[in-house]
């Protein structure tokens, strides 16, 4: 019976883990889309060169 109760802990360990990279994964989008669009539309033109000179020296193409 213990071999029951180790599966079943081990199958909800690893679905709280699956859950919580989900999660992790996400707020990460959020936060990256949210720096994407804040450098792209930023009024502030030191923030807009920033990004702009890093995505050149990285060699993604932006025009």
């Amino acid at each position: 019976m213990s071999t029951i109760s180790s599966t079943a802990q081990s199958s909800a360990s690893s679905t709280a883990t699956l859950t919580q990279r989900l999660t992790a994964a996400v707020c990460a989008s959020i936060l990256g889309a949210c720096l994407v669009y804040f450098a792209g539309f930023s009024h502030i033109e030191a923030v807009h060169n920033a990004a702009h000179d890093t995505r050149h020296s990285s060699a993604f193409p932006c025009h």
